[in-house]
């Protein structure tokens, strides 16, 4: 690991899992070039899918109790010591999520009672404003304002984590969280769209079929967003054997015979394969007429 350095990144993810299928090259990046690296979780993940026949009988406490196990291994892959859970352990429920006829994801029409979806975004929000104010982050990163795909935890989280970045600057709210502190650039992670769609054809070709409901191609859109729109990436080549450790730390919800894992390890595989952002606040990157590689770059530390 190189000399600490004065560059503090902090990430705010909904369930354990998502750190290690959205952002493990990023951590563990910065962690070697000596950057304070701080994970926020929001739920325990407690209504995820439990992929492992053993395991089938677990109530939802008890698989958010084995995720707690889970993603502490996963961390100690990455080498992220920082890991935080909103409000403390348990203080959020996963919200679990449905999907409508045309596939869309929703909201439960019932929800547990301390459900992370349900919380008072103030509430939450200062729960997050006093890590924020404590780390003093340069760069934030979540998910963005449809949470990615639309799972109602990853939408809150965005939530939360936009709400937090302002309150946190303000010198007249909530004193008693600590002194004021200003994010400077806050990224929506995102899937890398152009791979994506690479992968999918290559995916194709060797016979994984990614969505069997689906006659011809997927929709626009599908893959991620607009290309334009992303404007940084952090390459994953150098970090395949951690975010794969990372990832495979998590059996109580990732397959790797599942043909999704399976075209996700091809785009992982990909020549230029990297951790796509979008800027979601702050300041823009230093245009040089390329993508930025280092979610820092222009920020003067």
């Amino acid at each position: 690991m190189s000399a600490v350095s004065d560059r503090r990144l902090l990430l705010v993810h909904a369930h354990p899992d998502d750190e290690s299928s959205q952002s493990p090259a990023t951590m563990a990046r910065y962690l070697s070039e000596g950057a304070q690296v701080t994970l926020v979780t929001c739920t325990l993940g407690e209504l995820g899918e439990i992929l492992v026949p053993d395991w089938a009988h677990f109530t939802p406490a008890e698989l958010g109790q084995h995720r707690l196990g889970e993603v502490s291994v996963a961390m100690g892959a990455v080498g992220v010591t920082d890991h935080v859970f909103l409000g403390g352990v348990g203080r959020y429920h996963d919200s679990g999520m449905v999907r409508d006829d045309e596939g869309r994801v929703l909201a439960p029409a019932s929800l547990p009672a301390n459900a992370f979806w349900s919380a008072d975004l103030l509430e939450a929000s200062d729960q997050l404003v006093e890590v924020i104010r404590d780390r003093r982050p340069q760069v934030l990163i979540t998910y963005d304002p449809h949470g990615n795909y639309g799972h109602p935890d990853h939408i809150q989280a965005h939530r939360v984590a936009m709400y937090a970045t302002l309150l946190a600057a303000s010198p007249s709210h909530r004193p008693d969280l600590g002194e004021p502190w200003q994010i400077s650039r806050v990224l929506w992670n995102s899937h890398n769209t152009e791979l994506w769609t690479q992968g999918y054809a290559i995916a194709k070709e060797r016979g994984i079929d990614l969505w069997p409901d689906i006659e011809g191609e997927p929709e626009p859109g599908r893959f991620g967003p607009d290309p334009a729109r992303i404007v940084a990436v952090v390459e994953t080549s150098p970090w395949l054997d951690v975010c794969r450790a990372a990832l495979d730390a998590h059996r109580s919800q990732v397959d790797p015979a599942d043909p999704f894992w399976q075209f996700y390890r091809i785009v992982q595989e990909l020549p230029g394969a990297g951790e796509a952002y979008q800027l979601g606040f702050g300041i823009p990157f230093p245009d040089t007429g390329s993508l930025a590689d280092d979610v820092f770059a222009g920020l003067g530390v």
